[in-house]
């Protein structure tokens, strides 16, 4: 009776063995395994904007969970998700609560007339501007706050407005317009983040940089307080330097140190001062400048209009990436940013066109969003160094990671999921035209959502390990433009076709126990015969 025990122990450790073997290593390809988070209250999903939805590991994208009702505007900003509803803001200045079963309307609040584009200096959000900027939620207080534009008697406001998530009930209001400021002039594009108690986000300028505003970063006490201001520009006659970061929020890391890039200024040579333009600064949580970073050419930047127009990306190992429309990736220390021209590594034309918007990071591989299709680019900390992975021409928009791929939505109204290791496409949807350059998706409740211009499209989420499928009809009836092209040096990356790991150690752990049962029931057998 004790060869059973002997049996199993040797099955159990051999199919420790066999899932050691099959299990890849930690690696940007591998898909997390914890529980998916059923929120996703930020851009990007957390206070860093890393965009991961750990413990994801099937997403279907044959078929649709919901596509929720037409709303009564654009949707700039990423859908957000907290305790079973799904939140969007509208250009008409309208915020959703839609139920995450359903994609019903629970409740909607219209918060006040939107800007008519033809009354803007500039601009290329039409008909209206309302909130264009990500909202973010506050868990603990059960609120979720936005940035509306607003028209007051043909002029613009920028007001912050907190309501209740449960009822849509308005919990505080704030007009957040820098004071002496030409409103019109001024675009709240980025999203919204939480740090210390108060709400940050940034201002920038309409498309085109047309009149005159400056770019600021914006921190708010969630009780609805005075506004702190962080100016760039903010010198006498100087302009400009929009904070925008296609859309991204600001970034708060473990310090509550508040990470932002901006754009071009109105300093055109290396003779005046520096600006605070086309940077990543590093602020703290009551905006005092603590360090930058910007490239040796930046006055010729600045008279490009070459914008650092991504989040800052902060690694693991404290290093930081930041790149722009000059498709140049610069690599930082995050201790030492360096100042003027104090990069530890740079990597030249990552990509055909801007790179715009939030990246996703696994480890030490960040995806970037270039407007031409998803780059991924790795770090290495020691020499530090940047090594471009792949080029793709898929998507587009700011990607985000769940279920081991990376997944983008396209101008041609697609959502996609690329392999990690290649960019080769592996699913892919049609969710309809997004309203914006830069949309992104969101994970939970079990859900990846992507906001087409009116309406939210819904598809399965699930921790279940059943890998996602794709019907033909589905892969074979949308546009998806070409197959994306790997760059030669992304074979030395594995992919992940082929059976999960955790499907082959299964197989085997099986195997080891039937071949266990046999040997036990052939001795017991033969003890059987002697007694």
């Amino acid at each position: 009776m004790r060869s059973w025990p002997r049996a199993a122990a040797m099955a159990v450790g051999l199919a420790a063995v066999a899932v050691a073997i099959c299990s890849p290593a930690a690696s940007p390809t591998a898909a997390a395994t914890s529980p998916p988070a059923s929120s996703w209250t930020v851009y990007h999903g957390d206070s860093s904007g890393l965009g991961v939805a750990a413990g994801v590991a099937a997403v279907d994208t044959s078929r649709t969970a919901w596509t929720s009702p037409s709303v009564d505007g654009q949707l700039y900003g990423e859908p957000l998700v907290w305790d079973g509803r799904i939140y969007v803001a509208t250009e008409n200045d309208t915020v959703y609560a839609l139920s995450a079963s359903t994609g019903a309307v629970a409740w909607s609040v219209h918060l006040a007339s939107p800007v008519p584009a033809a009354s803007l200096p500039c601009g290329d959000i039409r008909p209206d501007v309302g909130i264009t900027g990500t909202p973010v939620i506050d868990q603990s207080r059960n609120e979720i706050f936005v940035v509306a534009d607003e028209d007051r008697n043909g002029t613009s406001a920028h007001i912050l407005t907190g309501l209740d998530t449960s009822t849509g009930r308005v919990e505080m209001t704030r007009d957040v317009d820098p004071p002496g400021a030409a409103t019109t002039a001024l675009l709240q594009r980025t999203g919204l983040a939480l740090d210390a108690g108060q709400v940050v986000f940034g201002f920038g300028g309409n498309d085109g940089d047309c009149a005159s505003y400056r770019g600021r970063v914006v921190a708010v006490p969630e009780t609805g307080g005075p506004p702190t201001y962080f100016t760039v520009d903010g010198a006498a006659g100087e302009s400009q330097g929009a904070i925008w970061m296609g859309g991204a929020a600001p970034v708060v890391d473990d310090s509550g140190h508040v990470w932002v890039s901006t754009g071009n200024g109105s300093v055109y040579s290396a003779a005046h001062a520096y600006d605070d333009s086309d940077s990543v600064l590093e602020l703290s949580s009551s905006l005092r400048l603590l360090q930058f970073f910007t490239p040796a050419d930046w006055p010729q930047n600045n008279s490009q209009d070459l914008d650092m127009s991504t989040a800052p990306v902060l690694l693991p190992d404290g290093q930081v990436l930041l790149t722009g429309k000059s498709r140049i990736v610069y690599l930082l220390s995050g201790s030492h940013l360096g100042g003027i021209g104090g990069q530890q590594a740079s990597l030249a034309a990552a990509c055909g066109n801007d790179i715009d918007g939030g990246a996703a990071v696994v480890g030490m591989t960040a995806y970037l969003p270039c407007t031409a299709g998803v780059v991924a680019v790795q770090v290495t900390r020691s020499p530090a160094g940047l090594r471009l992975l792949w080029t793709s021409q898929t998507g587009g928009g700011p990607p985000v990671v769940a279920a081991g791929l990376v997944w983008t939505i396209g101008q041609n109204g697609v959502l996609y999921g690329v392999s990690p290791a290649s960019g080769q496409v592996r699913q892919q949807a049609t969710i309809g035209a997004p309203a914006n350059h830069f949309p992104t998706p969101s994970v939970g409740d079990g859900l990846m959502l992507a906001a087409s211009a009116n309406r939210v499209v819904a598809f399965p989420a699930s921790d279940s390990g059943t890998p996602a499928t794709v019907s033909p009809s589905a892969a074979s009836s949308n546009a998806a433009g070409p197959e994306p092209t790997p760059t030669a040096n992304s074979a030395t990356a594995a992919d992940t076709g082929g059976l999960p790991a955790g499907a082959i150690a299964g197989i085997i752990v099986g195997a080891l126990v039937v071949i266990g049962a046999i040997g036990w029931l052939f001795r017991r057998s033969r003890t059987a015969g002697r007694s």
